[in-house]
């Protein structure tokens, strides 16, 4: 666990690893736990009481989901490359088999604050040893010629699962379609992207209302539409891509026989794709 109250990166940043440590058997992440400090135990207390207190089990059922999808693929599909996009605090790549070569991309501060990080719990055997590639991006720059020249390089001709969770709700269109159009650079038939959004409907929800609120208090004046909804369409619709799989946390709540405390409105409802290239 991190031995300090001073964290170089906001607080926010480590919200998602301590959700999905809370309720282990839940998540399947077991290495969630290192992440865990006062700071974010103390934001998290007050977001649950705020916002929503289903929201513990709805960061563990996607984590949830997605690492059995990544599983299921490496399985049956032979995928043998994971890229995260924005893969923050995550801990996939020490929850899959040590075959699969792991690609984390993420900001500078939080590639530059994780990479030790890793490697010390390494070295003294707290982590099991990984083949993991660490790709600090600006994404204010024009940053895709290069970082698809990185991502080439280690991946060659591999077939590979894309993920990207927690991330489509703080980009605009535009920086969405760009995204979309990188990962089909990147792949090849066969491959894999796994995405997680949220729904237009999810603004009218009372949950949603708190939620802003609680970014008002805690992080900066936001209103609605500086957050990004994705209808079913944007998927469907995908350029040599196929729908194979849509879930959200009230299907994986039953998949997973977990027990829903709140009313419908008070959950922030995240939903969750699986896309695969039909052709190059």
């Amino acid at each position: 666990m991190l031995d300090s109250n001073n964290i170089e990166i906001h607080e926010t940043a480590f919200v998602t690893s301590t959700f999905r440590a809370t309720d282990v058997i839940l998540s399947k992440d077991v290495f969630a736990y290192l992440w865990r400090n006062p700071k974010t135990e103390k934001w998290i207390r007050e977001y649950l009481k705020k916002v929503s207190s289903e929201e513990t089990f709805t960061h563990c059922l996607r984590n949830r989901y997605f690492l059995e999808s990544i599983k299921e693929n490496i399985g049956t599909n032979g995928i043998e490359v994971l890229i995260n996009f924005g893969a923050g605090f995550s801990m996939y790549p020490f929850l899959l088999d040590k075959k699969t070569i792991n690609i984390e991309i993420d900001k500078w501060e939080v590639v530059e604050y994780k990479k030790p990080k890793i490697e010390q719990w390494q070295k003294t055997n707290v982590l099991p040893k990984r083949n993991l590639h660490f790709i600090g991006v600006d994404f204010s720059t024009a940053y895709k010629d290069a970082l698809l020249t990185t991502i080439k390089a280690i991946k060659g001709n591999k077939k590979c699962f894309i993920l990207i969770e927690g991330v489509l709700f703080f980009l605009d269109r535009e920086e969405t379609d760009n995204l979309f159009d990188l990962f089909n650079s990147i792949q090849n038939t066969g491959d894999i992207i796994g995405s997680a959004s949220f729904q237009d409907e999810l603004k009218e929800s009372l949950a949603f209302k708190r939620l802003l609120r609680f970014f008002g208090e805690k992080v900066a004046k936001t209103k609605a539409s500086d957050y990004q909804t994705v209808k079913d369409e944007f998927y469907q619709r995908r350029a040599n891509y196929s729908l194979m799989d849509h879930q959200d946390y009230f299907s994986l709540s039953k998949t997973y026989n977990h027990k829903i405390r709140l009313q419908k409105e008070l959950i922030l409802n995240e939903n969750f794709y699986l896309l695969q290239k039909m052709k190059s």
